[in-house]
């Protein structure tokens, strides 16, 4: 398991926005998040490829496609269209799952993309549809992440149902937690 932190530091892999006006350190592992769950009306695919275009490419595990929070059917369709742009400017594209995505699981770009987000209210992403996409997306093979995941008992259950990775904000505001025992204990666990 690997933890992102949404603030850069220095023992831990960085989850990025554009509107962070972040960069990660050389040879730090990172991931591109769009930005368009904090700000919608700001978020334009341009201005997301022109972003990942300055950014270390080399380093990112994956950039996620575009997505509209708890809503799977206009998730993918706003991602068919960007994941060749993403591929071509050198990552790997992550489909963002939502509220709903377990049923168009047939409908999710499996073959263009790298990696699977999940996204969702934390009701969905706890449940049992969010589990059956983990489950669909390891079946083809892919990364998994987890949003939002804030404590020891989240990135447990995240471990729990086969996640690779998971971000959240917690270092934000509160600088002092370990975050890194937490992976270090939930992958003993594992």
């Amino acid at each position: 398991m690997i933890y992102l932190s949404g603030v850069i530091r220095p023992e831990l892999p960085a989850m990025i926005t554009p509107r962070m006006g972040q960069r990660p350190p050389e040879g730090q592992q990172w991931a591109a998040d769009n930005g368009r769950f904090a700000s919608p009306k700001d978020y334009t695919d341009d201005g997301y490829i022109s972003w990942l275009e300055r950014m270390p490419r080399e380093s990112c595990l994956f950039a996620t496609l575009p997505d509209v929070v708890c809503d799977a059917s206009t998730t993918q369709l706003m991602s068919v269209k960007l994941t060749g742009r993403i591929r071509r400017a050198g990552y790997r594209p992550a489909f963002v799952a939502q509220n709903g995505s377990e049923l168009i699981t047939e409908f999710i770009p499996w073959p263009w993309i790298d990696a699977l987000f999940l996204g969702g209210d934390t009701d969905w992403k706890l449940g049992p549809g969010a589990r059956l996409v983990v489950k669909v997306a390891k079946d083809h093979g892919k990364w998994v992440h987890m949003g939002r995941v804030n404590s020891l008992k989240r990135l447990r259950y995240a471990a729990s149902i086969g996640v690779d990775s998971a971000d959240g904000t917690v270092l934000k505001f509160d600088p002092k937690r370990d975050v890194a025992g937490w992976v270090r204990t939930v992958n003993a666990e594992a």
